[in-house]
């Protein structure tokens, strides 16, 4: 039995699917790419019916918005092909890239066309795209927004690379008043410079992370909240790691700012309180904090203080980590953790009792929402066929050389994770990493 008249392409059936936020046995009917039906286990057949295993659970392909492809201009770092096939092997079928690390950066029309004549042939997942708010280009965001950019990123303090420079109060405010004009969304890397102070030189992480307070977050976010609320623009705080921001962020929405907020795998994950010395690859801006600080950004979760979790996977050469020297101030700042998303915050999740429907709302539906990709995120009817098998019981051992993102370092090396995923399919066909690409570039609205 199909939907409609017409016959499905295939089935695919699932003794444990995870469908309107809930878990149940599922057949998803497939038809050109798209999900037509939804229904019990038995009532949809079609010619090609695939039956999952009994330990494997069938989820939405996993968006992730935070993504620094770094291509061109530093694809010694990353490149669309290596990320794109990190992302599939990770269960993720939508990326979307962040406008800097890449040469020239995301801030003009011209600089997006660019980047998407080298990814277009390159994607093994859908890619959507960020553009660049930086002091002097107001006058680009309109032409960047008509050529379909998802919303814009800034820096309230320096970003790290000279070409995209940080947002004065004054430019941001100025910046947030167009973008609510245009009526998209600004997403703010919010640490407050005044309040960071030069990182000394040395192994020990205690070092970096007191030369970045929580204090540095609390108050750009308190800066983020008022000049949104001034201006009437969307605002979204990207990869939260002080859970003293979190109150300010509950007020701000209680009141009627329409601000969001998201953190990170490594956030939920790791903890400063064991990060050993000379440990650069768990270096990342804002830092680690915590143990008490990540029970604090669980809690936010599970009560909807912070809305989603995404990667930040900012990835670089070995070089730059500085292994050799294990020199916190040296290191270049940044977790390359895009394949590994879903199996890091779902070993923490069973580990606290948390269900798999939260984390798939959290790494799924809410990033997909967040950026208006309205067939994305959910095993729903009208859906595209992304879809993530994943076996959640699964242990196995972080080996770096065996990800696809394009250098050889993870803040995981050798860590014990629990879910596997098995097979990740984009628009109704499993992707195969060895195989050519067939993802799509997106565009706002399209």
């Amino acid at each position: 039995m199909g939907a409609g008249t017409e016959p499905l392409d295939t089935v695919v059936r699932a003794l444990r699917a995870v469908v309107d936020g809930q878990e149940r046995a599922a057949s998803v009917g497939i038809r050109e790419g798209r999900i037509v039906a939804v229904a019990a286990y038995d009532d949809l057949d079609a010619a090609e019916v695939v039956e999952l295993a009994d330990d494997e659970v069938l989820l939405p392909g996993l968006v992730d918005t935070h993504v620094h492809v770094n291509e061109p201009g530093r694809t010694e770092w990353e490149g669309f092909a290596s990320a794109t096939r990190a992302a599939a092997a990770g269960g993720v079928t939508t990326i979307v890239d962040m406008p800097l690390n890449s040469v020239p950066p995301t801030t003009t029309v011209t600089a997006l066309e660019e980047k998407r004549r080298v990814a277009e042939d390159q994607a093994w997942v859908d890619v959507g795209f960020w553009g660049g708010a930086v002091p002097g280009n107001i006058g680009d965001l309109a032409g960047l927004h008509d050529a379909g950019v998802f919303g814009f990123k800034c820096f309230l303090l320096d970003s790290g690379v000279e070409e995209f420079p940080h947002l004065p109060p004054e430019d941001f405010a100025e910046a947030m008043a167009e973008v609510a004009r245009l009526g998209t969304l600004m997403i703010v890397h919010a640490e407050d410079a005044d309040e960071v102070v030069e990182c000394a030189h040395g192994t020990a992480y205690r070092g970096f992370l007191e030369s970045r307070p929580d204090a540095a977050e609390e108050r750009a976010i308190a800066l983020v909240v008022d000049t949104a609320r001034a201006t009437g623009a969307r605002a979204h705080v990207v990869h939260l790691s002080a859970s003293g921001a979190v109150p300010t962020l509950r007020a701000a929405r209680a009141g009627g700012v329409d601000v969001s907020v998201e953190t990170c795998p490594h956030y939920l994950h790791f903890e400063a309180g064991s990060i050993p010395d000379g440990a650069t690859e768990l270096k990342c801006c804002p830092p680690i904090r915590g143990a008490d600080n990540r029970d604090a950004l669980w809690a936010a979760l599970g009560s909807g203080d912070i809305d989603m979790v995404v990667s930040d996977h900012s990835p670089c050469t070995a070089e730059l980590k500085r292994a050799d020297t294990g020199d916190f101030a040296e290191a270049w700042g940044g977790i390359a953790s895009l394949q590994l998303g879903l199996p890091v915050v779902w070993t923490c999740a069973r580990e606290r009792g948390v269900p798999l429907t939260d984390v798939v709302r959290w790494m799924a539906t809410a990033p997909a929402r967040l950026v208006g990709l309205a067939g994305k995120g959910e095993i729903a009817v009208g859906h595209d066929a992304d879809l993530c098998v994943f076996a959640p019981d699964e242990k196995w051992v972080v080996d770096p050389t065996s990800l696809h993102h394009k250098n050889p370092v993870s803040a995981y090396a050798g860590r014990t994770l629990t879910g596997t995923v098995r097979a990740t399919w984009l628009r109704g066909r499993p992707v195969d990493v060895d195989a050519g690409p067939r993802g799509r570039l997106l565009r706002r609205g399209a």
